[in-house]
């Protein structure tokens, strides 16, 4: 009884001490940009739009550099331009809370927030990404960014994604007022070329401003509604 007792403890203490890199949290890295792409507005204005996300950590820590911008075609000159550095723990099976930094150059003054949010699945497969911000000047807004793909076949993929951004207090220099802020809704349809790596896509965006928002942007010679057209792609590695 005994040489069959020990052997088995003596199995059961060397996985407990098992110290080896087999047994240490995975690190991951990636680049991945959700929209990468060209848009045209029914008042012919050029944009090259981008919203990327780059990440090295484990599952139960990463870092990320979340970057996105317009950038004016013509006049050549960025029209919003956004960085965050965060870092990200898991707080149950589907989401994520986050905390960390974003330097924003909107049209106007840079601005320098706090940030703390969540980010993950849904119900019904939503992907929601929902964040808190404090700006440098003791104003306060927040964001939401829901996604959700529709799979026509393992190939054709149908996106539908809204933006909205809320603000609790009047920030005019940057020419946001206080209330909904803008929404950005969108339609994909893209064709996974490589695995999900690279897939190509057309759409339409309907952008929109609201309230005190909508008369800053009036007051500047600005529009407050915008359709565009979008060629672009989806790329990960």
């Amino acid at each position: 009884m005994g040489s069959v007792v020990l052997p088995g403890l003596a199995v059961a203490q060397g996985m407990i001490e098992d110290t080896t890199d087999r047994k240490k949290p995975l690190k991951t890295w990636g680049i991945q940009f959700e929209e990468f792409e060209y848009r045209y507005s029914d008042d012919d204005e050029e944009l090259g739009v981008w919203n990327g996300d780059f990440f090295y950590g484990t599952d139960d820590l990463k870092v990320r550099w979340l970057t996105k911008g317009e950038y004016a075609i013509e006049e050549q000159a960025y029209e919003g331009l956004e960085n965050q550095f965060v870092g990200q723990i898991p707080i149950s099976t589907f989401f994520d809370a986050k905390a960390g930094v974003r330097f924003d150059t909107p049209e106007g003054p840079d601005r320098t927030y706090a940030v703390l949010g969540v980010a993950g699945l849904a119900p019904q497969w939503f992907e929601v990404d929902a964040n808190f911000y404090v700006s440098d000047e003791g104003d306060t807004s927040a964001e939401l960014d829901a996604e959700y793909e529709l799979l026509f076949t393992n190939y054709w993929i149908l996106a539908a994604t809204l933006d909205a951004t809320v603000a609790f207090s009047e920030d005019r220099e940057i020419g946001v007022g206080k209330g909904l802020v803008s929404t950005e809704t969108g339609l994909r349809l893209s064709y996974d070329l490589i695995d999900r790596s690279f897939s190509p896509y057309l759409g339409v965006v309907h952008e929109r401003k609201y309230g005190d928002s909508a008369d800053f942007a009036e007051a500047e010679g600005g529009s407050t509604e915008e359709w565009f057209a979008v060629v672009g792609a989806r790329i990960a590695f």
